[in-house]
């Protein structure tokens, strides 16, 4: 079984900076994309950014310039800098995993974190 924890969310002032991070835990064979999304109140959940091995980084035009998304050193763990933030930030912060374990490539989701970016 593979499970993905977040941390690192919190409440910050606007043009602050936080830095999440994702790590995958589990029989893991291969982590093959990480992703951040976010789900603000009454809104759908939207996309973030990725990091593809070995496509490379991908991000919404919303975060573009002032978030980076990077892995670590064990490739199961994914980090977002968020500099430069917004009230408009705000939501739980969700990592998704698309993963390999032995058969199929299977997408796992993490129980999120809650971001606040006061005004």
């Amino acid at each position: 079984q593979v499970q993905l924890v977040e941390s690192g969310g919190g409440l910050v002032q606007a043009g602050g900076s936080l830095r999440l991070s994702c790590t995958a835990s589990g029989s893991i064979l291969m982590t093959n994309l990480m992703e951040w999304y976010r789900q603000a109140p009454g809104k759908q959940r939207e996309f973030v950014a990725s990091f593809n091995d070995p496509l490379g980084t991908n991000y919404a035009d919303s975060v573009k310039g002032r978030f980076t998304i990077s892995r670590g050193n064990t490739k199961s763990t994914v980090y977002l800098q968020m500099n430069s933030l917004k009230p408009e930030d705000t939501g739980v912060y969700y990592c998704n995993a698309v993963i390999t374990s032995g058969g199929p490539q299977t997408t796992y989701w993490g129980q999120g974190t809650q971001v606040t970016v006061a005004s």
